[in-house]
């Protein structure tokens, strides 16, 4: 049995009460916004009519929303901590219902504000100075114009939309529900592969019990090429679809559009990924030698190097692990830090019916919450960093932007958080004592330049392909899913590695092909985040410029956003300039190797 939430002390929990001080004062927010939510239907058709009209409705939209949040992370982060608990299922079921109702009562405001053109908002703009304060998102909704269709056509979209995500839950489900695996042998014992604990055993010491987890998942993914084929293909052909409706030229320009980003960076990353994939190989020959393999197999490339001691942190020692790690970002930053952990934003006990993972998620009228189960490891500490990173992007941006434009674009979401944790990295290898645990640190760091930037460009690369197969008037089949999958595999393990036959069916169980275009986002944070975080530890002139960018919300496109931080992503010296930093790395990961031979 687990602990209940009640064994533990309020410092390993979030403080709640700075949003409502009672579950009853919540309740009464919801009875009143479901009443304010119907004074939308006064602004139908009037929107336009005057300057004083159009503030009066973005004014009323925006604190209603701002109220709506507030009420919605409370429900959300109770549900969160315990949920089993039945009265926050109902809390949070009334906050989804009257957001639903919210989402209902204002559809038209879009469709009827781009009825009119931008030129007539900026006269009003003129006319009424205190619009400035919604000139952005003014300007971002005038953007989409020419990819809104009519009402009616909007209408039945939106009807229909719950059927548009059909495959993704239809392959959730398959996976999550009707799969099962073969058992395989630990320790001359049976044991039941999962999907949860693959992770596990692809990891494993043992060759043997990675080689069978990796045939026993693969075999069964196999067995359903042709379904999931089936299901993939109709995601693909529905975003082909909507993008061509929408008067996109294909489904890429379509959503990369939401983020202000050209398509040439996506393609920019992956050339810029080919050009650099020397160092992945360079890698893996590294890694053969320390894993003491006469062959590198595919299943052997996640495996982690072992050392003798697997220290345990207490939550105490993990906060001023944080705290030292941050100290190249400021005195200021460290203050604010410090109050995530005294003020409630952290939950870091392990109940039962707590949500699993880690996030953070916050609210414009309080602060960040951070939600993590802690169970003392050094990878527990890399999460906390890490989602302390975005607590910290989404504090700057809370107090130094208006409501509208706290919140930033997903493009750039993952960059703090990863210098947070690329921060501690660096830290523990400068700091580690012992040639051993040194090579693993460096190895970790490597693990994530191949997981977050090679792996995820070749997902990005799949994608572009699948999409633009499809958009040329091709009919996608497993079979050439599966050919061109394992056609990139040869190309991004290159010949230090035996890329065995069934990784070929591993795009049948990447949910992220069901997110359109999501993946090519981590590789691009991590290479900005590499880069910032190595200039801010060696103490470069870059710390001023990293936290105008962390106080910028939605004010900038990403580009120029990243720009603001002194990085050019659509310049290849970008990834010339993380992929150097690798190199470094594998060159220290090599003289370690040579130093215990006494080489």
């Amino acid at each position: 049995m687990g602990k209940k939430r009640s064994d533990f002390a309020g410092i390993y929990k979030w403080n709640t009460k700075d949003l409502f001080k009672s579950d009853e004062e919540a309740l009464k927010e919801i009875e009143a916004l479901d009443k304010e939510v119907e004074k939308f239907a006064k602004f139908e058709g009037h929107i336009l009519d005057s300057a004083a009209n159009l503030y009066e409705l973005l004014t009323f939209d925006t604190n209603l929303d701002k109220r709506l949040e507030r009420v919605f992370i409370y429900g959300h982060l109770n549900n969160d901590a315990d949920t089993k608990d039945t009265n926050y299922q109902m809390l949070f079921g009334k906050v989804r219902n009257i957001y639903g109702k919210y989402l209902e009562k204002t559809a038209y405001i879009i469709p009827e504000l781009l009825e009119s053109d931008y030129k007539n908002v900026e006269e009003y703009i003129k006319e009424e100075p205190k619009l400035q304060e919604f000139t952005r998102m003014l300007k971002h909704i005038y953007r989409e114009k020419e990819h809104v269709l009519s009402k009616e056509v909007e209408n039945a979209l939106a009807i229909f939309s719950k059927s548009f995500s059909a495959p993704d839950e239809i392959m959730q489900t398959l996976s999550d529900s009707d799969f099962t695996f073969e058992d395989i042998l630990v320790n001359g014992e049976k044991v039941e592969l999962t999907e949860s604990n693959y992770s596990t055993y692809i990891k494993h010491p043992n060759q043997e019990v990675r080689k069978q987890a990796f045939a026993s998942l693969y075999k069964t993914y196999g067995q359903f090429k042709n379904t999931i084929g089936v299901i993939l293909k109709n995601e693909v052909e529905k975003n082909a679809a909507s993008a061509k409706l929408r008067k996109f030229k294909s489904s890429l320009e379509s959503s990369l559009f939401a983020n202000e980003i050209e398509p040439k960076v996506y393609f920019n990353l992956i050339e810029g990924v080919h050009k650099h994939l020397p160092s992945l190989y360079k890698y893996w020959e590294i890694k053969k030698k320390e894993l003491k393999l006469d062959e590198l197999h595919i299943y052997d490339t996640y495996t982690d190097i072992e050392t003798k001691e697997d220290k345990k942190y207490s939550f105490e020692e993990a906060k001023e692990l944080v705290l030292k790690i941050c100290e190249p970002l400021g005195k200021e930053y460290q203050e604010i830090l410090t109050k995530s952990f005294t003020e409630g934003w952290i939950d870091s006990c392990n109940n039962e019916g707590k949500r699993g993972g880690a996030y953070c998620t916050a609210c414009y009228m309080t602060h960040p919450y951070v939600l993590l189960s802690y169970e003392g490891t050094l990878g527990d500490i890399s999460t906390l960093a890490h989602e302390l990173g975005h607590a910290m992007h989404y504090y700057y941006a809370i107090n130094a932007q208006s409501y509208q434009d706290y919140g930033y674009s997903i493009f750039v979401a993952e960059v703090a958080s990863q210098v947070n944790e690329i921060l501690l990295s660096l830290y523990l290898i400068e700091h580690s004592q012992n040639n051993q645990e040194k090579k693993k640190l460096i190895d970790d760091l490597l693990l994530k330049y191949k997981s977050s930037v090679y792996r995820q460009t070749m997902f990005a690369e799949f994608e572009l392909f699948i999409h633009d197969y499809t958009e040329k008037g091709n009919v996608l089949t497993y079979e050439n899913m599966s050919a061109k999958y394992y056609e990139l595999n040869k190309l991004y393990y290159g010949d230090k590695v035996i890329v065995d036959d069934d990784i070929r069916y591993e795009w049948e169980r990447i949910p992220h092909f069901y997110m359109n275009f999501y993946v090519y986002q981590y590789a691009t944070s991590f290479t900005a985040a590499v880069i910032l975080a190595k200039k801010i530890y060696e103490g470069e002139d870059t710390l001023n410029k990293y936290l105008e960018f962390l106080k910028l919300g939605c004010t900038k496109d990403p580009i120029a956003s990243l720009k603001v931080a002194g990085l050019d992503m659509t310049s290849s010296k970008v990834m010339d300039e993380a992929i150097s930093f690798m190199d470094e790395l594998l060159k220290m990961y090599e003289e370690l190797q040579g130093s215990e031979k006494g080489e």
